[in-house]
């Protein structure tokens, strides 16, 4: 494939990873075609719309393909996907890599200044959208954006069932429409999809994690190495064929990505996909289903909890709830023991750079599962050092730091911040923690700015540039406010222009009209008349947050 991407692979990275079997030099692709010849008829994915079987899905892959072929999509050609947890995102990722393309997921909840940001970033020429989703126009969206997107091409609308249907209009295809030119056109020589499949050593992925210093950063994941990170998965679990998955968390995300897109795949199971959470209906769907296994927030256990307090179905199938994103808390642990004596629950944490890196898991102890983040999966290395970059004793604290054949390749046009990133072959993740003497860690704190709400990251510095550009506001600082079932939110503490007043839904108001996706607005506002500083005058959030927190305690 031509090269577009420039990455931190080199020859000897990939011969050793290769030589120790993390990486199988497979695509998903080619667990797809497995699959599909061993049990055609089996069920590959249920979504709120429709069931499909490995042999459908298959075949949609092909027309897909051949329809991006048709558009003019090229090896090393960049796709966005800005849909939910839909089936057609598996298509058009499985598309995306039989085309020679590689994928840009983008979250949904994401809006004008996010995928103005990141789709032109990551030179997007064919974008995917849902007509409208969640009472949100998309095409007005990419209208608004277009001027600003140069190598964007062609944007495609998907109906969701209920909504009234997409009105063509100059600049988009209908979703239909653009399969039909893969069912119409000539197809290609078998020889020419030879050509443009890719390498598994070729960026196939590219997410955006939270800024810690302003804009978002394009995380580049080869084939092999985002693959990696899911195929410790069905051993450490016991999953495998026909094991039935859940997800909910956004397919935009790595969890999202690695678990509800790759793992029934890789094992031949059958994904439940939810493109809105609700612990109500998650119920409903594992009766149904016969659901053995989740991953998702914190929170996403809080409802399920809480729906089990009440329901009639029958949760029995349900084994592994894999809780991510926020420490769990033992009262948690303990409900869902008694109201679910079949479940296993445990927590994980890593980062979009390095996947899934530790993870506790079923028969672990309970001080283990509630008390650490678990200890490393598969062939990857943790270590906790001190500011020196030397190994902490047991129980100390140091920073975190990662290496292995889950890591990305470097961040998209950023190799200065890729260089910053890397001590050496380990990734400092800017994650505090200690470390026992059994390899467990307990993330103790972050050294990057970003909250965390419900699991989704709120880049601070990002938020707090936004609201520099409010002409009531002199000075900002956003720090974290608890909260009974997020755990965390944005507090937005600010110093006001002399004269100048604002208010809560004003602040609204405010980033809404600049495009910002809801969920990173702060749900907090403080006014102050001064903030707290150190003698060489730097704002004191650690004061902030500790004030912060004990006025508004929920």
């Amino acid at each position: 494939m031509p090269t577009r991407f420039e990455t931190t692979l080199t020859d000897a990275l990939i011969d050793k990873h290769t030589a120790a079997g993390d990486w199988k030099n497979q695509t998903l692709l080619d667990h797809l075609e497995h699959w599909t010849r061993q049990s055609p008829d089996a069920v590959v994915t249920r979504d709120p719309y429709g069931t499909h079987t490995y042999a459908q899905l298959s075949a949609d892959v092909d027309t897909c393909a051949r329809s991006l072929a048709d558009i003019g999509i090229t090896p090393g050609d960049v796709v966005g996907i800005h849909l939910p947890n839909w089936y057609e995102w598996l298509v058009i990722h499985l598309g995306a890599i039989k085309a020679g393309a590689a994928t840009n997921g983008l979250i949904p909840i994401y809006r004008d200044r996010e995928i103005g940001y990141m789709a032109k970033k990551a030179g997007v020429s064919v974008l995917f959208v849902p007509n409208r989703f969640r009472k949100f126009d998309y095409p007005d969206m990419v209208d608004r954006l277009r001027e600003n997107l140069p190598e964007l091409t062609h944007t495609i609308v998907l109906d969701a069932p209920g909504e009234s249907l997409f009105a063509a209009r100059d600049g988009f295809e209908r979703w239909q429409d653009f399969l039909d030119r893969g069912t119409t056109t000539s197809a290609l020589e078998s020889n020419d999809w030879a050509d443009r499949r890719p390498d598994p050593n070729d960026v196939g992925l590219i997410l955006f994690t939270s800024g810690t210093t302003g804009d978002p950063k394009g995380v580049m994941h080869t084939h092999n190495s985002v693959l990696a990170a899911a195929l410790p998965w069905p051993d450490h679990l016991g999953l495998g064929q026909g094991s039935v998955i859940h997800m909910a968390s956004t397919f935009g995300h790595l969890t999202g990505y690695m678990y509800g897109v790759c793992l029934p795949l890789l094992i031949g199971g059958a994904g439940v996909f939810q493109d809105v959470w609700n612990g109500e209906d998650f119920a409903r769907l594992v009766a149904e289903y016969g659901i053995e296994h989740t991953s998702g927030a914190t929170p996403f256990l809080h409802d399920l909890i809480e729906a089990a307090k009440t329901t009639e179905h029958d949760l029995s199938s349900l084994k592994h709830f894999c809780c991510m994103g926020a420490p769990i808390p033992r009262v948690m642990v303990d409900e869902a023991r008694e109201l679910l004596p079949k479940l296993s629950v445990f927590g994980g944490w890593g980062q979009t750079e390095c996947g899934l890196v530790t993870m506790t898991a079923p028969g672990d102890s309970e001080e283990k599962v509630t008390g650490t983040d678990g200890r490393a999966l598969g062939s990857m290395e943790v270590r906790v050092v001190d500011p020196l970059g030397e190994p902490t004793p047991a129980g100390e604290e140091g920073k975190v730091q990662v290496k292995g054949p889950f890591l990305f390749v470097g961040y998209l046009k950023e190799p200065g911040l890729t260089s910053e990133a890397f001590d050496g072959d380990w990734l400092d993740t800017g994650d505090l923690a200690e470390m026992d003497e059994e390899g467990f860690i307990r993330i103790a704190g972050r050294s990057k700015d970003i909250i965390i709400r419900g699991g989704e990251n709120i880049p601070v510095a990002y938020v707090e540039n936004v609201l520099y550009e409010h002409p009531a506001v002199s000075q900002v600082a956003v720090v974290a406010v608890p909260h009974p079932r997020l755990q965390e939110v944005a507090c937005a503490v600010v110093t006001l222009v002399q004269g100048q007043s604002l208010e809560m839904d004003s602040l609204r108001e405010f980033f809404e009209s600049k495009g910002v996706a809801k969920q990173y607005w702060p749900e907090v506002l403080q006014v102050l008349d001064e903030f707290p500083r150190t003698p060489s005058g730097k704002i004191q959030k650690f004061k902030l947050r500790e004030e912060v927190a004990a006025d508004h305690v929920s």
